[in-house]
């Protein structure tokens, strides 16, 4: 895992929704060596643990990289609260992001709340042969449609109150829909039910786990998760450096 340290300069915040920030950062070497599903570690000031916050988009060209987050404590409150022009301490690019393969197969996304970002600079490549399922709360919650529809990917919508396309669950959306692989990020009742509906249909399924994270690198061995090896052994790895994308066959999920 290759990865390093770096002021990076804010250049652009926008407020996606009521507690959802979108922040774009001037990223040198990091962007150059980040992948699709890769996070990263940000520095608060007076907190002693960085805050993981996934990758949701990466431009080598320009040499940026996007962070969508959601405000979930007070860690995540005072990042927030950065202006354009303040420098962030980032540790980056961190973990095991998508493997994507072909991009010519018909893939589907499957995302929930703010497992959706992580997804964005994975489903770009495929262009239309993209279906991006997208869960959230309410209407209100809806993020980031538009750019994944830029990509040229086909999106559908689904809310728990019905606010906004199918009222129900984001994994309602994979009834009849065709295709060649799965990646999914979200809460681990969604990701079960995706790895539930790969394993019927026979086909690949990559999932990102949303796991606290203490070190980021695999040192302090606070994410660990159960993991099944190709043999039927069991084994506990670690979000963190072993993910957080993994091939759904190899989590073992908790009853």
């Amino acid at each position: 895992m290759k990865y390093d340290t770096m002021l990076c300069g804010l250049i652009r915040k926008n407020r996606l929704a009521e507690d959802i920030f979108d922040f774009t950062v001037e990223a040198g070497k990091l962007a150059e060596a980040a992948c699709p599903g890769q996070f990263a570690h940000i520095y608060v000031p007076g907190k002693t643990l960085r805050r993981p916050i996934s990758i949701c988009e990466i431009d080598r060209d320009h040499k940026t990289l996007r962070f969508v987050f959601q405000v979930r404590g007070e860690g995540t409150r005072l990042l927030s609260q950065a202006e354009p022009g303040d420098r962030l301490d980032i540790l980056a690019p961190l973990g095991r992001g998508f493997d994507l393969g072909g991009t010519g197969r018909k893939a589907v996304f499957v995302g929930g709340g703010i497992g959706v970002p992580p997804l964005l600079e994975a489903a770009k490549p495929f262009g239309e042969n993209a279906a991006v399922l997208a869960g959230f709360r309410s209407g209100n919650a809806v993020i980031l449609k538009e750019d994944f529809e830029r990509a040229g990917n086909r999106v559908m919508i689904a809310t728990d109150d019905g606010s906004s396309g199918h009222h129900g669950l984001v994994t309602d959306l994979l009834a009849g829909l065709a295709c060649d692989v799965i990646f999914a990020c979200g809460p681990t009742p969604m990701l079960k039910a995706v790895c539930r509906a790969a394993k019927e249909r026979g086909v690949p399924c990559q999932v990102s786990l949303e796991q606290r994270m203490a070190c980021g690198v695999g040192a302090c061995l606070g994410c660990a998760v159960r993991l099944r090896r190709e043999t039927g052994e069991e084994y506990y790895g670690h979000v963190c450096k072993d993910g957080p994308v993994f091939d759904a066959a190899q989590v073992v999920w908790e009853d």
